[in-house]
């Protein structure tokens, strides 16, 4: 029986449908699902993705984007392909995406987050697992060393260094990705404790994810801040990598701090240049990608970016049907990084997330 989904150098690719998920490259049909920059590309003749990342994919694509949305659970019909998109928990209008065709059931996981109940991310709809044939899944902390904390805990922790360096008089930069981290940091916080001001580029996707229903504190943006002076004692969220520009001059002397998955390890603090790390990941641990795979009792799994091969090399070893896809998503981070490979070493991104 033909698989479903074969690897292309444009991306992932269903030939009985004629189009691809995620693709790198502009291709006529296109499945979207998500949009950070590394799944979500421009230029396709035609786009699917989840209503819920309308928003987002318009401000990073642009409003011409020829899309189409499905609401979670709803499915479409593209040349006898039964396509259906699931909750992935990552981001907001994050999808799995059911391919069903001559009696097979694929799932492509994009990138996801699953957590115990109280643990999920509040800013988008969690993780539903979906039965399947073949799974094909993420595995950018594919280790059995990456097994997340409470978030409560890190939220504690995460105001605790907040309120500290107010105290001092210091204000406090928070570094996370614009799209996703930003907003789930946002919404964890006490905004009752200090100003919050965000980057220009957390700002516009917290309009996006506002617009979809999102509770977000109110912020003040960095470019309307008066003689452009930081309150004292104020909090502010911002991308890891924008340190120069017209705004580091107005940062400068802040205390910092990354949230990251990789802030788990040692070593990726140190590639951020030490400062503080708070372990706050949207993607799914160790134990999250085992139970998640489990749970869609597929005889068949792909495993795709990341540590993929530690994670396909114990799904072997657990009885399964293991292979790999050579993806070129990146990791957890900003869109040009990528995730620690085997040969890095435990959780090696190449820049700050």
């Amino acid at each position: 029986m033909a698989d479903l989904i074969i690897e292309r150098r444009e991306g992932l690719y269903c030939p009985p449908g004629d189009f691809y998920i995620d693709p790198s490259r502009p291709v006529p049909r296109a499945v979207i699902t998500h949009a950070h920059a590394d799944h979500a590309r421009g230029g396709h003749g035609r786009v699917l993705a989840a209503a819920d990342g309308a928003g987002l994919l318009r401000v990073r694509l642009g409003a011409a984007l020829p899309l189409q949305t499905l609401r979670y659970g709803e499915a479409v019909v593209e040349r006898g392909v039964r396509i259906s998109l699931h909750p992935a928990g990552h981001v907001l209008g994050s999808a799995q995406v059911r391919l069903e065709h001559g009696g097979q059931v694929w799932v492509v996981s994009g990138d996801y987050d699953c957590r115990a109940e109280g643990e999920a991310n509040p800013t988008c709809t969690a993780f539903e697992p979906v039965r399947c044939d073949c799974f094909v899944t993420e595995s950018t902390f594919g280790l059995p060393v990456y097994r997340w904390p409470r978030q409560a805990l890190v939220f504690e922790a995460i105001q605790a260094w907040w309120q500290a360096n107010a105290a001092l008089g210091r204000a406090s930069v928070l570094r996370g990705y614009s799209l996703g981290k930003a907003q789930r940091l946002l919404a964890g916080l006490d905004a009752a404790a200090g100003p919050i001001l965000v980057h220009p580029a957390v700002r516009a996707v917290n309009q996006a994810y506002q617009a979809a229903g999102v509770r977000l504190p109110v912020t003040m943006g960095l470019d309307a801040l008066p003689g452009g002076c930081l309150p004292p004692g104020a909090l502010v969220v911002a991308p890891p990598g924008l340190r120069g520009g017209p705004h580091a001059a107005m940062l400068a002397g802040a205390a910092e701090a990354f949230a990251s998955g990789w802030m788990l390890l040692r070593g990726g603090r140190a590639r951020r240049g030490g400062g503080m790390g708070f372990v706050l990941s949207d993607h799914a641990d160790w134990d999250g990608l085992t139970s998640a795979i489990a749970a869609t009792g597929a005889h068949r799994v792909i495993v795709m970016h990341g540590q993929a091969q530690p994670l396909a090399r114990w799904l072997q070893a657990q009885g399964l049907q293991a292979g790999l896809f050579d993806t070129a998503y990146g990791g957890e981070g900003e869109p040009a990084e990528r995730a620690g490979t085997p040969a890095d070493g435990p959780g090696s991104p190449v820049a700050p997330t």
